[in-house]
């Protein structure tokens, strides 16, 4: 009995763990209506079952990929991998960014009190960039 306990303990744990997880996903994504706001932008209404599919086939190949402890090759196929991974990943991440700042619309509220609506293209650019450069100096220099 001592022996199944500490593991029937982490089982539960990392259940409940990943069930807090998925579930605090699925409300953002439900919450800032991220697939209805992308197919209303992307004029695709028709294609919402494919958005959805798309997030989902997203989440279950990171998933099992990261319990199969997945490995890249070191090749120049395994860098082009991963360099595609990494552009869908950040397109997700921005989408979500985006949809974010959309619904507490921070960008209008920002730009009308600092009196910056006509220079609202460079902020936006300032805010890309400044997010790329950081990511890039966090992964180049930070981490090493």
């Amino acid at each position: 009995m001592a022996e199944w306990l500490p593991r029937g303990a982490a089982a539960l744990l990392g259940l409940s763990g990943g069930l807090a997880v998925g579930s605090g996903l699925i409300a953002l994504l439900v919450i800032l209506d991220l697939i209805p706001r992308l197919a209303q932008l992307s004029r695709g209404y028709r294609q919402a079952a494919w958005f959805e599919t798309a997030v989902l086939s997203g989440t279950v190949f990171w998933m099992l990929a990261d319990f199969g402890d997945w490995r890249s090759p070191q090749t120049g196929a395994g860098h082009l991998l991963v360099a595609l991974a990494g552009l869908f990943s950040g397109l997700f991440v921005g989408m979500l960014a985006a949809a974010l700042t959309e619904v507490i619309n921070v960008l209008p509220i920002m730009a009308r009190r600092l009196r910056l609506e006509a220079d609202m293209p460079a902020l936006i650019w300032a805010l890309v960039l400044g997010k790329m450069a950081g990511s890039l100096f966090d992964w180049f220099v930070y981490q090493r």
